[in-house]
């Protein structure tokens, strides 16, 4: 069965990131896939590359990365819910004449069509708020 998640919280401020890696894990441990993870309003935060969280809590941005780089789901971050809130990838920083970006692979900024898509790929569609 494909999974399709969305989060919707931002780290350490909300429990829904934190859930939804756990909820990944457990659903590839059943032996399920997911098809992709959509970061959408305060959620966009944990694609920023600059946390740097005390050393004995979860990096919540490396965790996300390791699940991807193990099991190489998509890793979406919606570009207008970022961009207000000044993340932005090395070509959006480029494109608005910002001096730093904080958004790297295999986080990618897109639009709310990438959310569609994840939704009709999943046989079921799990919101983390």
């Amino acid at each position: 069965m494909q999974y399709g998640l969305l989060v919707m919280g931002a780290p350490y401020s909300s429990p829904a990131p934190h859930s939804a890696l756990r909820f990944a894990h457990a659903v590839i441990a059943r032996g399920h896939q997911i098809a992709g993870v959509f970061f959408y309003h305060d959620g966009v935060h944990n694609a920023s590359s600059l946390m740097a969280p005390p050393q004995d809590e979860l990096n919540l941005h490396d965790a996300w990365v390791e699940l991807h780089q193990q099991h190489g789901m998509q890793l979406d971050v919606c570009i207008a819910a970022a961009l207000r809130r000044g993340l932005m990838s090395e070509a959006e920083a480029q494109r608005h004449g910002k001096q730093a970006f904080n958004i790297t692979p295999p986080f990618e900024l897109t639009g709310l069509g990438q959310l569609l898509e994840l939704q009709q790929r999943s046989d079921r569609f799990i919101t983390f708020a």
